[in-house]
């Protein structure tokens, strides 16, 4: 997996995303996923004097990739045009509001977990260290994948591993957990990893388990309501002409992604006009966009990465 000195992951589809914002020099932009600042820098310095970048990261090592850096790849700290903002990107709309942006140019967000996430052992994302089930982006949430596994439900943990992971089995792993945690509580991944291996296919196992602690992930981080509220926040905040520029990395995100992009809903509800005509507030601009074999094997991490791209069609056409 391709990281940075600092051991961020190196930008996915950077040209590619960043040629999709077609940005005007002085204009308003979001990054609504910092990380390692690789697409932000490549943002700002597309920016003219009077343009204006906003960089959302609710990882408080995230927010220590602003000062690192030298010359054109260097420390954003002191560039007035900057301004990282420490948040979740759901509360996008409040913070936009408070910073007095009424309207943006461009909005652009790479939804895949960072190298850092899944390098860094204490922090629980990854199979390949025994670690404590934390999963927690941002460091000063109260849940933790522990408390979802030692005081969920059994309905509830099944649902989770279904629909945020895929598997066939979830019942038979959320049966399982609850058993398990009646004589001794789950606390690492390690643990997980014995429990739910025997009840998976030899020939799929290591898929599956990345399945598992993906739906982990996202039910402690509440990832995918958070994805919806920024999209529909972005598509208030973006300008006419505007574009909204996405990297999605699973099919669950990514049918938000395209049915916001169509509809102007995360349901991928089709509402028509007195005429017959697809009513949403944004037109698709090109086709899917996937890295090319030289960027997957410079970047494995970019295997799975869709760049999808929409203009803000007039406020008279929402």
């Amino acid at each position: 997996m391709a990281t940075t000195a600092d051991g961020y992951h190196v930008p996915v589809l950077l040209k590619e995303s960043i040629d999709a914002l077609n940005i005007i020099p002085g204009g308003t932009y979001v990054d609504v996923t910092f990380g390692g600042g690789g697409h932000s820098r490549e943002l700002l310095r597309r920016l003219g004097a009077e343009g204006r970048l906003f960089s959302f990261d609710q990882d408080a090592d995230a927010e220590q990739n602003i000062c690192r850096g030298n010359g054109e790849d260097g420390a954003l700290q002191g560039d007035g045009r900057f301004t990282f903002v420490r948040s979740n990107f759901r509360y996008l709309s409040n913070w936009m509001r408070y910073y007095g942006v009424d309207k943006i140019d461009g909005l652009l967000a790479d939804l895949g977990v960072s190298s850092h996430h899944f390098d860094d052992a204490e922090r629980g994302f990854s199979l390949r260290f025994d670690a404590p089930l934390d999963m927690r982006m941002n460091k000063r949430a109260t849940t933790t994948a522990a408390d979802v596994l030692n005081k969920y439900g059994e309905k509830a943990l099944a649902d989770i591993f279904f629909l945020y992971g895929e598997l066939k089995q979830s019942r038979r792993i959320a049966a399982a957990v609850v058993k398990a945690r009646e004589q001794k509580a789950l606390a690492t991944t390690q643990d997980l990893i014995d429990l739910a291996t025997p009840l998976m296919a030899r020939e799929r196992e290591k898929k599956d388990l990345a399945r598992l602690f993906q739906a982990l992930r996202i039910e402690v981080n509440h990832e995918m309501e958070a994805l919806k509220e920024m999209l529909v926040a972005a598509t208030g905040l973006i300008r006419p002409g505007g574009r909204l520029v996405v990297i999605t990395y699973h099919s669950l995100e990514d049918r938000i992604v395209k049915n916001i992009m169509k509809a102007g809903n995360a349901e991928g509800r089709v509402e028509k006009d007195f005429y017959g005509r697809v009513s949403s507030p944004f037109t698709a601009i090109g086709k899917v966009v996937t890295p090319d074999d030289r960027e997957i094997a410079d970047n494995p991490r970019s295997r799975s990465a869709k760049l999808r791209v929409a203009e803000k069609q007039s406020d008279n056409a929402e």
